[in-house]
């Protein structure tokens, strides 16, 4: 029976090199955002910079493993085998957990996440025992650290507001002095700017990023210390002098300087920090182990007493932590999804908005358009337009096949990095549990609203993206809790087969997800989107309308046969699932036409006046599409609200619509699909035929109703879906026509 303790120790270490695969791609978002956001330099540059530090980092790092021994609970109340499962517990939990939000690529606090599961699972453990000693709750107190849980509460609020606010307020002001063209300031401002945030990095670094350096003596790290006014100093004084050096004499753009530092920076902090949140667990647990193996006592008997006192890591296990960290942060296509949330929701340009607007957004974005109301109301007219003016962004037209734009320029990047890294320095110092994923992300949307990079266009999707994000981190900290108590409850009472069932359980769920994500990113890489970097020509929007209408045609066949299958068999679930579809499919003609102001944007200058032709042909689909929404809607209704089902003759008429038009349909994806069109007057032909069958079946009803018919809501139903077919069959008439008036103009063009 000991033998399952090595078999759950092997499992911890297995689950603590997927842990540390699905940490880092959640984390990598903290240090690489504002490099890359910014293009400061080639990816593999900052790639490097990044993974020397993580290495750096994570050698230093033996000094914070005790958070996981004892910072959360007293070990000394608990047994080997308590112990063990509280380890267990935590670990498959953390990993499911922080998958779920690499999915759905949301940033969240492995540091939160970890505490919460700690507590969880201890608290479930701990209850337990009371129950079963007949103790009563109060005696919890024995057996957690609360405190601790409520510093991490009040550290994620304090973090929020003040890395939000600090961020801001400071971008403002390095507007203010540099204003987007920021090249002529630099020559005069650069080298106090580059002294303040380089000074800003190395404090950051010497404070937090090596806190837990175990090579560097206490006295060292007292003297740092006491001399921090002193250092800070003559670090100002040094890197301003170097800096102007590297302007005025190596013609340096110090801002990518300052931005590589920052991201050196807070990846060794990150590495330095939080590695203890992916492996302080199973490492607090082979050193329980090894205590237990020493004592040769029962596990159910064995104190964890000796795990309060201070234990060594050794250094092999922290840089072979680190090893897989940097290969994760270079492979990890997770993480790029994570990273893109960030850079998409601080973004000065226009990007597709990932996130609806809500109530609160909505409220948020209202309240600061009045307020800048009236603060221009208020400020002289002459400082209005000075301030204006240097937030005027430079109108740039790039080439055909050149790389895209920064998200934000590397004045931005720069502020990102340097107010990040000193909160976490100051919080640091005072002691302050601040979560290094808080106050990145918070500055970053700070810098982003001081920035206007939020104009009246994309507010209120942003502000709904922050909101998101922050209420996610709350939700960490609940689930990690939930989760972590439930699966300790689960294997202190099922035994190893409880613990054997959960690993399987973690197994399928990663399997999964890696699955879905898999197909997902096939979908996104399939999808037939214009970049907006590009110029296009009228070849090119032939090519772009063809790949639309046949995408929009194959749901439109597949949608109509479903639904009139399931109506006339009154399958309510099958007709959920295809108003699940329209859905779909209405989002997808809302992006095509949310694109419209950039398609044309792009357009070269002999292709402007093809621009009418391309907003046809949408308006054609909308009008489809908004046909097959009602066949949909209603026919689900119908059956939802249980009202008679459409007579035999009726589903049979419905039934003959559908077996013509749907080779019809298929003529048309086959065509477009290989932008063949000489048979598109075939085509048009046998639709106008069709849309003679209809009008005689909706004659035929009129003479039922005269004679036969006797529902009301059957009537009501039957006549909407025969004339929104006629009005789906008729607008792809007219889409068709217009496809070949327009093919013909072009061939005649080329020749």
């Amino acid at each position: 029976m000991d033998q399952i303790y090595l078999i759950m120790l092997v499992a911890l270490f297995v689950l603590a090199v997927i842990d540390l695969v699905v940490g880092v791609s959640n984390d990598a978002v903290n240090f690489l955002n504002a490099a890359i956001g910014s293009k400061a330099a080639p990816i593999k540059a900052i790639m490097i910079v990044a993974s020397v530090g993580i290495i750096i980092g994570a050698v230093s790092s033996s000094g914070m493993m005790e958070v996981a021994r004892k910072g959360i609970f007293n070990p000394e109340q608990f047994y080997f085998n308590e112990i063990m499962i509280i380890f267990m517990a935590v670990m498959i939990s953390d990993i499911l957990l922080l998958d779920l939000f690499n999915s759905l690529g949301l940033p969240t606090s492995t540091t939160v996440s970890i505490v919460f599961e700690l507590l969880g699972a201890a608290v479930s453990i701990s209850l337990l025992k009371i129950y079963a000693d007949g103790g009563s709750v109060t005696d919890l107190l024995n057996y957690i650290n609360t405190s601790k849980a409520a510093q991490i509460i009040f550290g994620i609020l304090l973090s929020v507001v003040i890395a939000f606010s600090v961020g801001a307020f400071i971008q403002y002001i390095s507007r203010l002095i540099f204003s987007f063209r920021y090249h002529k300031n630099l020559q005069l401002y650069g080298g106090v700017f580059g002294g303040v945030a380089i000074t800003a990095l190395t404090y950051f670094i010497l404070i937090k990023g090596l806190k837990g350096v175990s090579f560097i003596s206490p006295e060292t790290l007292g003297w740092i210390d006491a001399h921090q006014l002193e250092i800070i100093s003559l670090g100002f004084l040094f890197w301003t002098i170097i800096s102007y050096f590297f302007i005025m004499v190596m013609k340096w753009n110090i801002l990518k300087v300052i931005i590589l530092i920052g991201t050196f920076a807070l990846a060794l902090a990150f590495a330095g920090n939080d590695l203890v949140n992916f492996i302080g667990v199973p490492i607090a647990a082979w050193q329980s182990f090894q205590l237990w193996v020493d004592s040769g006592m029962n596990p159910e008997l064995f104190s964890m007493a000796t795990l309060s006192g201070k234990v060594k890591t050794p250094s092999v296990f922290l840089f072979l932590a680190g090893l897989v960290m940097v290969v994760t942060l270079w492979l990890s296509k997770k993480a790029k999804t994570v990273t893109e949330t960030e850079i998409n929701l601080s973004s000065q340009d226009d990007v597709n908005e990932r996130f609806e607007p809500n109530f609160l957004s909505r409220l948020m974005v209202r309240a600061a358009v009045n307020f800048n109301q009236v603060l221009i109301f208020i400020l002289p007219k002459k400082m209005s337009r000075f301030i204006a003016s240097r937030f005027e962004k430079p109108i740039s037209k790039k080439a055909k096949g050149e790389d895209q734009e920064p998200a934000f320029d590397m004045v931005r990047a720069s502020v990102n990095l340097v107010v990040a890294g000193i909160l976490i320095a100051i919080g640091t110092s005072l002691k302050l549990p601040l979560s290094t994923t808080y106050v990145t992300f918070m500055v970053a949307m700070g810098s982003s609203l001081s920035d206007k990079a939020w104009g009246r266009e994309s507010a209120v999707y942003r502000v709904a993206g922050v909101f998101n994000v922050i209420g996610g981190w709350f939700a960490t900290a609940i689930i990690a809790f939930i989760a972590a108590a439930v699966f300790a409850f689960v294997m202190f009472k099922g035994g190893v087969l409880a613990l054997i069932a959960l690993l399987l359980l973690a197994t399928l769920v990663l399997i999964r997800s890696y699955s879905v994500y898999k197909r997902k990113i096939k979908e996104r890489e399939a999808a037939r989107k214009f970049d907006r970097s590009d110029l296009i020509t009228i070849n090119e929007i032939i090519t772009e309308s063809s790949g639309n209408i046949s995408e929009v045609i194959i749901k439109l066949n597949r949608l109509y046969s479903n639904v009139i299958d399931n109506l006339g068999l009154q399958d309510l679930s099958k007709l959920k699932k295809n108003k699940k579809n329209l859905r779909k499919l209405e989002n997808e003609i809302d992006d095509l036409k949310g694109d419209l102001f950039y398609f044309i944007k792009s357009l070269d200058d002999n292709s402007v006046a093809s621009s009418k032709f391309y907003i046809l042909v949408l308006d054609y689909l909308q009008d489809m599409v908004q046909s097959i929404g009602y066949i949909v809607k209603n026919s689900f209704s119908h059956v939802n609200n249980n009202h008679k089902n459409l007579k035999f003759n009726q589903i049979r008429d419905l039934k003959s619509i559908d077996n013509k038009l749907k080779p019809l349909f298929e003529q048309i994806e086959l065509d477009f699909n290989n932008e063949s069109f000489d048979n598109i007057e075939n085509v048009i032909e046998g639709k106008k035929e069709l849309l003679d069958h209809v009008s005689q079946l909706i004659q035929k009803q009129i003479d039922r109703i005269r004679s036969t018919e006797t529902s009301p809501k059957n009537t009501k139903l039957y006549f909407g879906l025969l004339l929104e077919t006629k009005d789906l069959i008729s607008a792809s008439i007219n889409l068709l026509q217009l496809f070949n008036e327009f093919n013909e103009d072009y061939k005649t063009i080329k020749k």
